[in-house]
């Protein structure tokens, strides 16, 4: 589809969403009328019936309508035929309109609590479909539900409709919503079940709080004790460089130790953290008040939420803020639930539903009822600050031309990166864990598990439209991925990849793989897939169906394999061994005075040398296996991709040699300069890309951005899958190799010459 006929398509569907019918039928005319734009021209047929039963215009509704009955396929007769059929037809005014939703978008002016009617600019798409029981929408009602009929008003329909390729949410999907798996996939959208919420429900057993407790201690300690680590390296480093220069001395206040001075100063900072952050996210981010008003009219349950459990828990009423992003994020920062603040992107608002608003509002109570919002506010005010640092050097180094000058900059605004990854680096673990408890107590709050299931999906849809329209993580993104629902990683796959797989599917490594948590040590955030079957457990307490029905049968995976993924890892306790087996056999000589080696290992340095040369054995062993040759008959395309993320029982170390073809995206310049921004976007969804850059290539990675290039390397399916690239080329003929082989090599060999050296010297 010509991108013109993309961009109008888009830009009718955020019209026909937004109720500017008159401009949605300006825009999708040309395409309806087009032969050759295929499913885009069907998507655009579609959105003018609805746009022409809105406007009162019924009878061009119906010539469209009878159009698509003539259509080569029959899910699009079938749905003209039902469509054509209540277009001619009036509905009764006293007739209720029933529970089970039939996925048609009904087009009433209907407020809460009002009764449906029909008029000329109201006209029904309701007819009775034949349901499976998975595909019937039951709507019940609890004290936070709204009473709201069951036909939507298109103007308070959510975005839940995702195509095959960057094109953002667009409002199909309130009439395809409930339709089956194979109609869904005929228009590209995202098939939501619609799995109902409880009506009552019994409080959950109460969780044991000790380790989210001891982990939010252990966090401040952490980060303590890496800050601690860093200033003195630079306060020696200062001294040194002093020390050397001609006519300077060393500073003596930077020969103290900075352990005292650094416990009062991040005990300031957590104290008076909500205010600076107040401060730093509306001047860096554009933060603002966000009026209760405004978020009644997007989600009034959201409300109704935050003032029941205000009241219960006598607390005042969160402060609550929005970022004008278009990622669907939100995160909670303060340190006593009287000054918590609940920062919401305009995203969000627009892309989730009512109900599904309330429950990620919730999920913020949760961390604040908790208390891991006050270490993880300070780890935001500390690490904020450094990644704007880290932002304005790399734009610094992009403004200089020569690149003898632009070396040092680059260095430097790498080593910032690495600081700002060090730190956030030690709130790892708590923010693994407190999703798990916010979680559950956005569910107990709600009675709704089910929405809490959709937003979290959505929210990755969401985040990783906003990738592919920007053709790079943002900033905002980056910087704030510690604290937000689900991470913008773990969204690139599973937010692009529903059009040609369920989330079943995907998730099933989640929840499946028998290794999968040894995989999420350096992530972020939890495996999606697990967080939803912990959802699903609390609906199936409740006696609810499921949004996602996964399979209990665990996935097999040899031991074997496994144990050779972590041999590397494996090769240090090994060498813990080795080197207690070296000084029994030192002593037993010593002993019977047939060997005196005490000059060597008094010192026991001699376990370093043993720890590197079994890292180095470990990594050895795995080389061979972790990145196998690349043969042309067994290298897999675009279209196997989605197979491949579909495996329950893959490890990284199950090496899939691939070919793709498809547009490198990522940040250019400076700020990529280490490759930590590198996105394949393929025909079949986004990969994150892993390269190493090598020194003497005309040609770098990120001369590549933006541009279509053929990826060939091995495909690796973890927590984020990934691929590590061995060459990337270029229409044109231009190649860029990634040497992860010969790196690894190399890595093994220094490891090997350091720890033999560290056991022969002592």
């Amino acid at each position: 589809m010509p991108s013109h006929a993309k961009s109008s398509l888009e830009a009718g569907l955020v019209a026909l969403k937004q109720g500017n019918y008159q401009t949605a039928i300006a825009q999708l005319e040309p395409i309806a009328s087009s032969q050759n734009n295929g499913t885009a021209s069907l998507q655009a047929q579609v959105g003018l019936v609805m746009a022409y039963a809105r406007t009162g215009e019924v009878p061009k509704a119906i010539a469209i309508s009878q159009n698509l009955i003539e259509s080569n396929n029959p899910q699009v007769q079938e749905w003209a035929t039902r469509a054509l059929e209540h277009l001619t037809k009036r509905k009764k005014p006293d007739r209720e309109s029933k529970n089970v939703e039939t996925g048609f978008v009904a087009f009433e002016n209907s407020t809460p609590n009002s009764t449906p009617h029909s008029t000329p600019n109201s006209i029904p798409i309701t007819p009775t479909l034949e349901e499976k029981p998975e595909d019937r929408v039951i709507e019940t009602k609890s004290d936070d539900t709204p009473d709201t009929p069951a036909m939507v008003p298109l103007t308070r329909l959510k975005a839940t409709v995702a195509t095959p390729l960057p094109q953002p949410a667009t409002p199909l999907s309130g009439f395809m919503g409930s339709v089956t798996r194979t109609q869904a996939k005929l228009f590209g959208v995202i098939y939501w079940r619609q799995a109902q919420r409880a009506r009552a429900w019994q409080p959950l057993r109460k969780p044991k709080l000790i380790p989210l407790r001891l982990l939010s201690a252990g966090t401040f300690i952490a980060l303590f004790w890496v800050m601690r680590e860093i200033l003195k390296f630079a306060m020696g480093l200062i001294n040194q460089t002093l020390v050397k220069l001609p006519y300077l001395e060393p500073l003596q206040l930077l020969y103290r130790d900075p352990t005292k001075l650094l416990l009062i100063v991040l005990a300031i900072l957590m104290a008076v953290s909500p205010w600076l952050l107040d401060l730093l996210l509306a001047k860096l981010y554009g933060q603002r008040e966000f009026p209760k008003d405004v978020l009644n009219a997007h989600s009034r349950e959201a409300v109704r939420v935050l003032q029941r459990c205000s009241q219960q828990r006598h607390w005042p009423l969160p402060k609550l803020r929005i970022l004008p992003m278009a990622a669907p994020i939100i995160l909670t920062y303060g340190i006593l639930p009287r000054n918590a603040r609940i920062v919401v992107s305009q995203g969000l608002l627009e892309q989730l539903a009512d109900d599904e608003i309330a429950t990620i509002y919730a999920t913020q109570l949760g961390h604040i009822a908790h208390w891991d919002f006050a270490v993880m506010s300070l780890l935001l005010l500390v690490t904020v600050p450094i990644h704007k640092l880290y932002q304005q050097v790399s734009q610094l180094g992009d403004k200089i031309s020569g690149k003898i000058w632009r070396w040092p900059v680059t260095i430097l605004a790498s080593i910032v990166y690495g600081v700002w990854c060090l730190l956030t680096g030690t709130g790892l673990w708590l923010s693994r864990l407190r999703l798990y408890y916010s979680d559950r107590v956005a569910a107990e709050i709600t009675g709704n598990p089910n929405a809490l299931i959709r937003a979290l999906l959505k929210i990755a849809i969401g985040i990783a439209a906003d990738i592919q329209k920007e053709e790079e993580t943002s900033w905002q993104l980056e910087s704030l991925n510690l604290l937000i629902p689900v991470s913008h990683q773990q969204s690139l796959a599973l937010g692009t990849i529903a059009s040609n797989l369920s989330f079943e599917s995907f998730l099933k490594w989640d929840t499946a793989n028998p290794y999968r948590r040894w995989f999420t040590i350096n992530n972020s955030h939890p495996l999606i897939g697990d967080r939803i079957e912990r959802l699903c457990q609390i609906a199936r307490h409740w006696h609810l169906d499921t949004e996602l029905h996964f399979a209990s049968v665990p996935s097999k995976v040899k031991r074997q394999s496994f144990l050779l993924q972590i041999a590397p890892w494996l090769g240090i306790p090994l060498g813990v061994l080795f080197a207690a087996l070296v000084w029994l056999t030192w002593q037993l000589a010593f002993t019977l005075k047939f060997l005196n080696l005490k000059w060597i290992y008094e010192d026991w340095s001699f376990i370093t040398g043993c720890l590197l040369i079994g890292f180095s054995i470990g990594t050895v062993m795995r080389i061979n296996s972790f990145f196998p040759d690349i043969k042309p008959t067994t290298v897999q395309t675009d279209d196997y991709l989605p197979n491949l993320l579909a495996d329950p029982s893959a490890l990284p170390i199950d090496s899939v040699s691939v070919r793709l073809v498809g547009k490198l995206l990522g940040r250019q310049g400076t700020s990529n300069s280490l490759a930590q921004d590198l996105i394949f976007q393929s025909s079949a969804g986004l990969v994150k890309l892993h390269h190493i850059s090598w020194l003497g290539q005309s040609i770098n990675h990120q001369d590549l951005i933006g541009r279509q290039i053929i990826v060939t390397g091995w495909f690796r399916r973890g927590a984020t899958p990934w691929i590590d690239i061995q060459t990337l080329e270029t229409q044109s003929g231009k190649t860029i190799y990634s040497p992860h082989p010969i790196w690894s090599t190399f890595l093994a060999v220094a490891a090997q010459a350091w720890g033999a050296y560290v056991f022969l010297t002592g």
